[in-house]
């Protein structure tokens, strides 16, 4: 008996989906680019933060000695800091280092280093902290060392893409709530033209004595049905997409030049399932029920 009423709850469930075909497309269309919206967004977001999080992995500053600085100097340097406040490691660069790091950078063009040798390089340390909020701390300290020529800082690129992640995360919220919005908006009227095209049957069906939920299931399972057809496009669409443009940049010899690695569509896909489910079978409840309120006592 508990079979019989289960099969006949999906059956008017993928019967309601079908029979309106037109007002079904439309519901798609709509959730479908909702679901692409916040894909673009969130993949856009993660690798932001993604580089944000290397980068504060690195979270420090390079410093460059003078051309000149002696071995003695070296050494002392590297003393002094190790014994800054906030200062977690010190590594040593040498010129030859340096000099191969600059023609790895450059790639292909590499013949512009031409007639440069390792000791027209500077010897440098790499330094990392503790805390990236004592950046300014640490910074001002090592200004004031001598033999320092220049400090390499990556604080404004960290802050900068920061902001830009929160911003996007900002957008990414609204446009999204909006979007829910209109596809709650899409999906509630969508079933209530099949709820009016049914009102006689309704009619019939609570005066035999079937209860609200009884005749409520089979406009909420044809909402999540149409959520979830929805949430797979999508997941089609942003994978397929996301892969191309990834696999594109990665290729791009100026984007390999600034070395940033992006996620992998592999890394996102827990996340961009769970919430595409979540969104598509929880509009598809809250509109199927919206639609049902004119027509049941609730």
């Amino acid at each position: 008996m508990k079979y019989n009423v289960i099969n006949y709850f999906l059956t008017e469930g993928f019967r309601n989906v079908f029979k309106n075909k037109k007002s079904t497309f439309s519901c798609l269309g709509v959730m479908c680019a909702t679901m692409l919206l916040f894909g673009l967004f969130f993949t856009i977001g993660e690798n932001i933060n993604n580089a944000v999080k290397n980068l504060e992995q690195e979270q420090g500053m390079q410093v460059f000695m003078e051309y000149d600085a002696s071995e003695e100097d070296i050494s002392k340097l590297s003393e002094d800091l190790n014994k800054i406040e906030g200062v977690n490691s010190v590594t040593f660069v040498s010129k030859e280092e340096a000099y191969n790091t600059m023609k790895e950078r450059l790639g292909k063009n590499e013949k512009a280093l031409r007639g440069f040798t390792s000791d027209m390089f500077s010897v440098s340390y790499m330094v990392t902290l503790t805390d990236l909020s004592m950046n300014d701390q640490v910074y001002e300290a090592i200004n004031n060392l001598d033999t320092v020529r220049l400090i390499q800082n990556k604080r404004d690129t960290i802050q900068t893409l920061s902001k830009v992640g929160n911003t996007i995360q900002i957008v990414t919220f609204v446009m999204f709530a909006i979007l829910i919005l209109i596809s709650l908006f899409i999906i509630s009227n969508t079933i209530k033209l099949t709820v009016h095209a049914r009102r006689k049957e309704i009619s019939i069906m609570k005066y035999v004595g079937a209860t609200n939920g009884f005749i409520r299931t089979p406009f909420i399972i044809e909402g999540i049905i149409i959520g979830l057809i929805s949430g797979i496009l999508s997941i089609l669409i942003v994978g397929g997409g996301y892969n191309y443009i990834v696999t594109q940049l990665v290729q791009s010899e100026t984007w390999q030049r600034l070395s940033i690695n992006l996620l992998s569509f592999a890394d996102l896909f827990g996340q961009i399932v769970l919430v595409y489910m979540l969104l598509g079978v929880g509009i598809g409840v809250i509109g199927s029920s919206i639609s049902m309120k004119k027509y049941l006592d609730v």
